[in-house]
């Protein structure tokens, strides 16, 4: 069984920072690629950020310039650096990855969100 355990979300006022991590878990054989989405009262899940096994990072146009995503392979752990929060970032985080466990194919796991709220 994989997991994808989100944590770091909160509330923070507006200009402020947040830090997220998500650590994959399970018996794992590799991990490609990972990301962050975001889910908005109201509207769809959206790309935040994505971060291949290589490094090769792809930003949503609204974030560029203040989020960072990375990634310890070591701890099968990624993160998003969120800096000069804006109301409109407020959201449930999603943390997303390709897993290939031991003995299975390579599939897409989320997981359960962490809410981030700024306030104005």
């Amino acid at each position: 069984q994989v997991q994808l355990v989100e944590s770091g979300g909160g509330l923070v006022q507006a200009g402020g920072s947040l830090r997220l991590s998500c650590a994959v878990s399970g018996v794992i054989l590799t991990i490609n690629g990972m990301g962050w989405y975001r889910q908005a009262p109201g509207k769809q899940r959206e790309l935040v950020a994505t971060i291949t096994s290589g490094g090769s990072t792809n930003y949503a146009d609204s974030v560029k310039g203040r989020f960072t995503i990375s990634r310890d392979n070591a701890k099968s752990t990624v993160y998003l650096q969120m800096n000069s929060l804006e109301s409109e970032d407020t959201a449930v985080y999603y943390c997303n990855a390709d897993v290939r466990r031991i003995g299975a194919v390579m599939a897409n796991y989320w997981g359960r969100g962490t809410q981030v709220t700024v306030s104005s």
